[in-house]
């Protein structure tokens, strides 16, 4: 007679993994690392200086917070990675209490008023850059050329040059290269654009060292594929169709690999439009989410006042997110669909 089987019911979770909130945060910040080594070696110490800051004062006031809520929640390594997020979406010549403010908005603003991590609704550290974005605008548009152009010293990004350069621009030009050729832009080629030898944030300016960092990222499980390639791909198909008719050319006439080597995409899409708190949970609702965020940063790029558009993109798009999932999200085994009553 066989032994009676027996069975053993445990609360969940029943399905267990090696990942950790602490662990994901780290290797976040380890994919993170070549890019900023790349920032401060292209503008100089004064960087570091500002990543340390923007890192400090996240750190600070989470243990702050923390110690106000009776929570220990500074050794998860969140904080150090909003920070660190921080630091790498400010200019190098920013003054450096701007990016202390915008670490301090990120953490005590954005995060705990809603309860800390895992219930902020919006990403923290894009928090933090637009909101000193929009209140010391001169201070976050102090660009600084990298060290191997060494025929000028300071100057506007790509995107910044050319939104600006256009208002006044009385020639004719075929498109984004043409225009920053003509005008003798330094850092003039894709090469430089794909590699980093070009004003802009710190931690945004080398699209290699990115991809790099997102592919790790990608491989080691810690994000989906989905957002990242339906947000470049919705992007650059709308600038390919409509990019290039502010320069009057025709349809299918943009240039794709300028707007995607530049600004920061690459930093948003791989490193901030994919955190799991504030993107949505189910696959649908990730391509949703990417294709909007897409939508809007070729939007607000293209058509709107400013240059760039990853950051208030990302963050409309956050605002979404909970009615995405609402949508999206699968019917429950054993349910029956109901279906539309006919008028």
């Amino acid at each position: 007679m066989s032994e009676e089987m027996k069975l053993l019911i445990k609360s969940s979770p029943q399905i267990h993994s090696r990942q950790t909130t602490s662990r994901i945060m780290w290797i976040v910040v380890l994919s993170l690392i070549p890019s900023g080594i790349w920032g401060v070696y292209a503008f100089g110490l004064r960087s570091l200086i500002v990543l340390a800051a923007s890192i400090i004062a996240a750190c600070a006031a989470e243990y702050l917070m923390g110690r106000l809520m009776s929570k220990n929640t500074l050794s998860d390594g969140s904080a150090f990675l909003t920070g660190l997020l921080v630091g790498y979406n400010m200019p190098p010549a920013v003054p450096i209490y701007i990016a202390v403010i915008a670490s301090l908005f990120a953490i005590i603003i954005v995060k705990w008023t809603f309860g800390g991590l895992g219930a902020n609704w919006m990403n923290p550290a894009l928090a933090g850059r637009v909101f000193v974005f929009f209140s010391w605008t001169g201070g976050m548009s102090r660009w600084s050329m990298p060290r191997m152009i060494t025929d000028t010293v300071s100057g506007a990004s790509p995107l910044g040059f050319i939104k600006t350069g256009m208002l006044s621009f009385e020639g004719t030009a075929t498109g984004p290269m043409d225009f920053l050729s003509i005008q003798g832009y330094p850092a003039g080629s894709y090469m430089d654009f794909f590699l980093g030898r070009i004003p802009g944030c710190i931690g945004e300016v080398s699209a290699l060292l990115l991809l790099a960092g997102g592919i790790f990222l990608i491989v080691m499980k810690i994000v989906n594929w989905e957002i990242p390639v339906f947000y470049i791909g919705s992007f650059a198909l709308l600038t390919w169709i409509f990019g290039g008719l502010g320069f009057g050319n025709g349809f299918f006439t943009g240039d794709v690999l300028f707007h995607v080597l530049t600004g920061g995409l690459m930093l948003g899409v791989f490193f901030m439009a994919t955190d799991m708190v504030t993107s949505p949970i189910t696959r649908k609702g990730m391509i949703v989410y990417a294709v909007g965020c897409g939508f809007l940063t070729f939007i607000i790029r293209i058509y709107g006042s400013f240059p760039e558009g990853v950051s208030l993109a990302i963050i409309l798009m956050n605002i979404f997110v909970p009615l995405i999932n609402r949508v999206t999200q699968p019917v429950k085994f054993g349910n029956i669909q109901k279906e539309k009553k006919n008028d």
